[in-house]
């Protein structure tokens, strides 16, 4: 790529970059947290949650407000609001004033994930797209395997205020690249014709259906059915307001073109058995093989590091290859993977997981590259911001849904973790990669035979 196209891709990079980070840095700090605020655990989970929550329950709409107000406009609020909102963290007096900044935060990094991706389009030629993209997602997977090795070495260094510090110059290189190097677009609508009524539909319903999914670990009580019945309703409301708005949110006939519709389906199916590694993995390598934390920590890196590394040359292959060869190769990977964990016996030991695990994310880091290449091709550069959301949206809710599910399959193998020997956990983990198969499968299926765009 040359320098005209070098640059913009720069600074997309960046924006890609510090939301993933804002995520697997502040995992480290909750047991300092907890000595700090003198908080139970259940507290200071809350400086994870809120950030997460705001990006699932804002994402599709930034992407839409993005598409209506300029992209390049937005993109600069997000990145400046994230930013402030890291100051903020770093100098917080209390948990409270903590975990309200971690969701302004997490407002900006919607922004920052929604347009990011959005903005692609604008800038890269159509036939250089799978590599555009492949490094984005390369910049992602970066974000999310750095983070823990930061962010443990920032807070052994100089306390936990310095994990939102850092992103105070980043933010601030990231907002002088965007300025400069991006391209400038006028609204395309006037602020007052957007569907407020229908953003705070979505974001409540979002946000019931996400709180309802992330407690217990698939442990479900009333409260939870209670939020997910607050959910079903908030989407037939919304479904029925968005049919009647002249100038909808989300136009409910873009999903009967197949391509969205099973890319976005396949996207959240593969981000759920992905989950499953997160859930599952520590459990089994500690419990079930005996490793030290930090060995377990090894390992359980090698899975975001294996994507991190494979995004780019997935994106070559994808402007070699196209999107529907690449999306089907990448998931028969994620599918082969999980049935090689689902059949491991054992007696294989580390490297029998670690290689399926690597074998398992860097098909996922393939497929993601094809999908969302697929997915933003030919999208008009109205609706990238909608689109870029849903993908993103697609992509957190089967991480959600993974977190519970996957966990929920997991206890039902290995019975009570806290007494389960071995053998026990070991099963636990087989049972629930051959339901990840299964998933696999099901999301194969899904796309194969969708004619593909590119």
């Amino acid at each position: 790529m040359n320098a005209t196209s070098t640059r913009p891709l720069a600074a997309l990079a960046l924006v890609v970059l510090l939301p993933a980070l804002g995520t697997s840095t502040a995992n480290m700090a909750l047991p300092t947290l907890t000595r700090d605020f003198a908080a139970s655990f259940a507290q200071v989970q809350w400086v994870v949650l809120a950030y997460l929550l705001s990006i699932t329950a804002l994402i599709v709409s930034i992407g839409r407000l993005g598409d209506l107000l300029g992209k390049r406009r937005l993109l600069l609020i997000g990145v400046t609001l994230f930013t402030l909102a890291s100051a903020l963290c770093a100098v917080a007096p209390s948990l409270g004033v903590l975990i309200a900044a971690r969701a302004v935060q997490g407002i900006g990094a919607a922004v920052m994930m929604a347009l990011g991706i959005a903005l692609v389009g604008a800038v890269i030629p159509p036939e250089r797209t799978g590599r555009a993209m492949g490094l984005m997602g390369s910049m992602s997977a970066v974000g999310t395997a750095l983070g823990p090795s930061l962010g443990g070495w920032l807070i052994a260094l100089a306390g936990w205020p310095t994990i939102f510090l850092v992103n105070l110059p980043l933010g601030l290189v990231a907002w002088l690249l965007v300025r400069r190097h991006l391209p400038a677009a006028p609204p395309k609508a006037d602020p007052q014709s957007i569907d407020l009524v229908g953003t705070l539909w979505l974001a409540l319903t979002l946000a019931a259906y996400a709180l309802a999914m992330t407690p217990g670990r698939g442990e479900f009580g009333w409260s939870n059915l209670g939020l997910l019945g607050v959910a079903a309703v908030g989407l037939a409301v919304f479904l029925r307001q968005q049919s009647r708005h002249p100038a909808p949110l989300l136009r409910l006939g873009m999903f009967s073109d197949r391509a969205l519709s099973a890319g976005l389906g396949a996207s959240a199916i593969v981000a759920t058995v992905v989950m499953a590694t997160l859930v599952v993995g520590p459990f089994y390598l500690s419990r079930g093989l005996g490793l030290s934390p930090a060995l377990v920590g090894m390992a359980v890196t090698a899975g975001p590091a294996m994507a991190a590394l494979a995004a780019l040359p997935a994106g070559r292959l994808v402007d070699r290859l196209g999107t529907q060869r690449t999306t089907s190769m990448g998931l028969l990977g994620v599918g082969a993977a999980t049935l090689a964990l689902a059949l491991l016996p054992m007696v294989s030991g580390v490297a029998g997981y670690v290689v399926p695990l690597m074998v398992l994310t860097g098909s996922y880091a393939l497929f993601q590259t094809a999908n969302n290449s697929a997915v933003m091709a030919g999208v008009a550069s109205d609706n990238r911001g909608v689109v870029s959301g849903l993908l993103n949206l697609s992509r957190n809710l089967g991480l959600v849904s993974g977190a519970s599910a996957m966990g929920a399959v997991f206890a039902l193998g290995a019975g009570d973790l806290s007494q389960a020997m071995p053998e026990q956990v070991g099963l636990g983990m087989r049972l629930t990669y051959a339901v990840a198969a299964v998933l696999a499968l099901v999301g194969w299926s899904l796309v194969r035979g969708v004619r593909r765009r590119g």
